[in-house]
């Protein structure tokens, strides 16, 4: 086992299909897809597909007559996202900015954003588009973290609490989407039916480490000057020894057009 701290990124794909394969990833992903009330037929909309995880389960509720869009910018993402659907003749990938979505105005029956408004320039744009391309009547889920609520068990609680503040100033764009989904999805014009909080809960250090990214942004802090070198190194270290624990909220919204 590694403890060495990270200094590169990871392969993006390869880390969001990861991260959608665990047992947190599973759960709020299905519990979504079931509050989207996916019914045969619809025109279903995946802002920001990636790889194209969610595009295989999003194609098996709207069906044979049905039709699934995936939408992203990144051509690594979009090569993938072919290759994983390129047997679902339902599914299109279209490449395009979140901020000018690719889809013609009212053609949308159901749609999802799943962790893509923390990354983006302005999140209030990106759902006012959304509104665009949703029909009357329509069902959006929103799913975004929160980062100000991660906690790191460790027995240097500040280095902990250090991690969080530089994760929360630093590291993610908007950090704290999750908290202000409700009340952006309100102001872009929809009705919020639901709201949800879940905690995912990571027991495994390697596990954590590639999704928080543990090791990498406590060498970023360290570099920045927020965590003390000798500190940063002694706290990832301790992390991979005995119990591990660590866990942040995700907020799912789901609302109406």
């Amino acid at each position: 086992m590694s403890t060495k701290l990270g200094v590169s990124g990871p392969d993006q794909a390869a880390y969001m299909l990861r991260a959608a394969a665990g047992d947190a990833g599973r759960a709020y992903k299905r519990e979504l897809i079931d509050l989207l009330d996916i019914r045969p037929g619809q025109t279903v909309l995946d802002v920001g597909c990636g790889p194209g995880t969610d595009l295989a389960a999003l194609a098996e509720r709207a069906g044979e007559r049905g039709s699934v869009i995936g939408v992203d910018r990144d051509p690594a993402m979009l090569a993938e996202a072919r290759r994983r659907t390129e047997h679902l003749p339902g599914v299109e990938i279209r490449e395009g900015d979140v901020h000018a979505l690719p889809v013609a105005p009212g053609t949308v029956d159901r749609a999802k954003i799943d962790r893509v408004l923390m990354h983006v320039a302005e999140p209030a744009d990106v759902l006012v588009q959304l509104h665009r391309a949703t029909r009357p009547g329509a069902l959006i889920g929103l799913v975004e973290p929160d980062w100000d609520t991660l906690v790191v068990d460790a027995e240097d609680l500040e280095t902990s609490r250090a991690f969080t503040r530089y994760t929360t100033a630093e590291v993610v764009r908007h950090a704290t989407i999750g908290r202000r989904l409700a009340r952006l999805a309100e102001q872009a014009g929809f009705g919020v039916e639901t709201v949800r909080a879940t905690t995912p809960v990571f027991r495994d250090f390697q596990d954590a480490d590639h999704t928080l990214g543990l090791g990498r942004n406590t060498q970023q802090a360290i570099e920045a000057g927020h965590i003390d070198r000798d500190r940063g190194h002694r706290w990832f270290a301790d992390l991979s020894r005995g119990t591990f624990f660590a866990s942040f909220s995700l907020v799912s919204v789901v609302c109406s057009r």
